[in-house]
Order: structure tokens, then C-alpha cells, then sequence
């Protein structure tokens, strides 16, 4: 430690240092705070056993909060189960930051993987001295990836014991809300402020709204979720949840493998156990698709010019075909799409599902104001017009293809 403060203030004290000279000065900082790391999350360790509320002390003694004094204990008992990546902190092989980042991963796991991530931490101490602090992270990951390895079910359950809900308050004073749910609730959730969406801005924008048109949906969004919360929006649609089972039948053994796939809309394997369950509260329903065409889909999906206002069946059909936004590399979610009229309403285009076309915010936008121009062939081929006279393709929607 003196040797690395000397090879410091020689540095500092240095008229003509070069490049590679600051550069050293600058590992002997890095080595000295990862000493007085180690020796801090001993001395916190050391506090642990003499103090019943150590958070408390190491704040006074910090001069922090005891949510900082928190991580800080979060780290010593993670060195205290990887002794080799602890002797790698006093050494100045590793940073706290590499530490951080195992503890960080291994609180999303069970008493017993946590354990085991830790010894498997422990024995990659020289990926931590060799690389970065996010190549080390991405590999205790991946460990922790192999340790949860099981079926769907067991991965759901430990989605549904990882969700949390934070909140806090940023120096501009607003209240900050940020939470982690897993798929089957997130599925409930997002239907419920789809629905309070709609049924408190179908009508009217506030003047609260931002410009942008992302920033836009965001805002909007955040009130409809007071709204939810303050009642404002139980007289509306009742956003019950939906799981459309995607099948397409688009076989194509060279690129995807003989016969139809299935595809759920939440990244686990449901067993039949859980049907159960979600039938209670949701509704699953089974689009099947083939080359841009759906072949089936439940509901109503043809309306004619009763309605301008696609209904939820058209919705759930053409969700079926597209991830995204319609537009040739637009990578909006086709939850925050509009269903568009290609032959538009006040042009006497029809609400069916051959007229309709999920396109977000922004693109609708250039379509209605700045004259883009766009054309469906019979299999949902797609050509977009530009007005400097560029013309892009697009062959028929595929949920197996990748966005162009």
C-alpha cells in the first residue's frame, strides 16, 4: 500500500510524465481503493458481530445513508462466502465493483443456488482479474442461468418470487416507480392499463400530454395507472388478461424444422397444471397463421363500416402476424401500435382484418401528415412509398422471420 501511494505522488508530482506514466498512477489508485475496499468490508464485518444495528453505524461512520450502508454489508457477506475473490480485492486484482456484481446476481437466487453461485464465483477469480467488471458479471450470470435450469414451471416460480415494487423520490422531487413482475402477472397487468388507456384517452388527449409521440404513450400511461389506482378508471373496459396462442403453420423444414410451431405469449412452457389457473382470470384463445394469412382466429373480425374502432378480436388476430410495428425495421412492440386503415375510414375503407395494419405512433403519424403511402398485397406484402419516390418491400408478416 505505501508503495502504491509513493508510485501515486510521484506521478502527481511529475512535470513530464507521459502517457504510460499517468497510466500506471492510475492502476496504483485502482489497486488502493480495492485495498481499503477489503479492509472496509473486514472492519464491516467485524462491526456485524459486536453491533445490533451495524447499518446504523457504518452510515455515521460513512456519512451516508443506511441504504448505502446496506450494500455495503451485502458485499462483506459476500466476501465472506468467495475468500479467493476477497484475497483478489486486497490484492488489487479485482474491484468492489466485480464483488457488486456477484452479490447483485446471487440475491435472485435460493438459499442453496446462492451458495453454490458463490463457490462457482469463487473459483472464477481469474476471469475477474483478467477481464472487465461486465465480463465477469455475464459470466456469473451464466452460472446462475445453469443453476436455475429446470421446466417451465420451476422457472415461473422463481419469476414470482423474484417480483418487486420500489419506490422513490428524485432530487426533481417526483415519485419514481419501478417494479419486476413475472410474465403471467405482467400479462394481467399490461391488459388492465391497455384497458384504463383506453377508456380515459379514446376520446380526449390532456394537455399535460408531451409532443413526442413516445413520450406521449409514456405519459399517458403513467396516468392511466393513477387512474387505476384512484379509481378513476373502474367505469372503463375491464382489461381482462389474454394469452393468444400463436400457431403457425408456415412449415419450412430447412429454416424452422418440420410441422406447425406453437408459441405462448410469456417466455415459459405452460403445463397443463396451470391451465387451470389462467382460465380463472384470462382468456386464451388460438390464432393460427400461414404466409401472411391468418387462417383462423376467434371472434368477429370483419366489421365493415359499422365501426371505425378495430375491436379486441382483430387485435388478438393480427398479433398472430406481427411482433412489431408493420413499418420495414421499426421495432416498436405491437402493444403500442395503432391499428391503422390502409384505405383510410374517411376514404371508405373498412374495419376488417384484410384493411388493418399494426403501425406505432410515429409512423402513423408521417402516414396521415406526411404523405407515406402504404399498399397490402394479397399475403400482407407490404409496400411503403416515400414522397422523395423511394419505394421499400416487404414480403408477407412472419413471427419466425426477421424484421427487415
Amino acid at each position: 500500500m505505501v508503495e502504491r501511494v509513493g508510485r501515486i505522488a510521484e506521478v502527481r508530482a511529475s512535470a513530464v510524465a507521459d502517457a504510460a506514466m499517468v497510466q500506471s498512477g492510475l492502476v496504483a489508485v485502482r489497486e488502493a481503493r480495492a485495498w481499503l475496499d477489503a479492509q472496509h468490508a473486514g472492519l464491516v464485518a467485524q462491526l456485524q458481530e459486536v453491533s445490533s444495528f451495524p447499518e446504523a453505524a457504518i452510515a455515521e461512520a460513512d456519512r451516508t445513508s443506511v441504504g448505502a450502508a446496506s450494500k455495503v454489508t451485502e458485499r462483506s457477506e459476500t466476501l465472506s462466502g468467495t475468500p479467493k475473490l476477497a484475497g483478489a480485492l486486497a490484492d488489487g486484482a479485482v474491484t468492489a465493483a466485480h464483488v457488486d456484481a456477484v452479490t447483485r446476481t446471487s440475491k435472485r437466487l435460493d438459499p442453496g443456488q446462492r451458495d453454490e453461485l458463490l463457490e462457482r464465483a469463487d473459483q472464477l477469480v481469474a476471469v475477474a482479474a483478467a477481464g472487465t467488471v461486465d465480463e465477469y458479471r455475464r459470466r456469473v450470470e451464466l452460472e446462475a442461468k445453469r443453476l436455475q435450469s429446470g421446466d417451465g414451471m420451476d422457472r415461473l416460480d422463481r419469476q414470482r418470487r423474484a417480483t418487486r415494487l420500489s419506490t422513490w423520490v428524485d432530487p426533481d422531487g417526483l415519485w419514481n416507480l419501478r417494479g419486476r413482475f413475472d410474465p403471467v402477472t405482467g400479462v394481467k397487468l399490461a391488459a388492465r392499463l391497455d384497458g384504463a388507456v383506453e377508456s380515459l384517452f379514446a376520446e380526449r388527449t390532456p394537455d399535460t400530454a408531451p409532443t413526442d409521440p413516445i413520450e406521449k404513450q409514456h405519459h399517458l400511461r403513467a396516468l392511466a395507472l393513477a387512474g387505476l389506482v384512484e379509481g378513476a378508471a373502474g367505469g372503463g373496459k375491464p382489461g381482462r388478461a389474454e394469452y393468444v396462442v400463436v400457431i403457425d403453420a408456415d412449415a419450412d423444414p430447412a429454416r424452422h424444422g418440420a410441422g406447425p410451431v406453437v408459441e405462448w405469449p410469456i417466455p415459459v412452457e405452460i403445463p397443463a397444471r396451470l391451465l387451470a389457473e389462467l382460465a380463472g382470470d384470462a382468456d386464451i384463445a388460438a390464432v393460427v397463421v400461414r404466409n401472411g394469412v391468418v387462417l383462423h382466429a376467434p371472434g368477429e373480425v370483419d366489421l365493415g363500416r359499422t365501426t371505425r374502432l378495430a375491436n379486441r378480436a382483430q387485435r388478438r388476430a393480427l398479433r398472430g402476424l406481427y411482433r412489431s410495428c408493420a413499418i420495414p425495421g421499426c421495432t416498436v412492440s405491437y402493444d403500442r401500435c395503432n391499428l391503422h386503415h390502409v384505405i383510410w375510414w374517411r376514404h371508405g375503407g373498412r374495419t376488417d382484418l384484410d384493411n388493418l395494419l399494426p403501425i406505432c405512433t410515429e409512423h402513423h403519424g408521417k402516414i396521415h401528415h406526411d404523405d407515406w403511402t402504404i399498399e397490402l398485397g394479397p399475403n400482407r406484402e407490404l409496400t411503403l412509398r416515400l414522397p422523395d419516390g423511394t419505394i421499400h418491400t416487404i414480403g408477407p408478416p412472419g413471427r419466425r422471420r426477421p424484421a427487415a
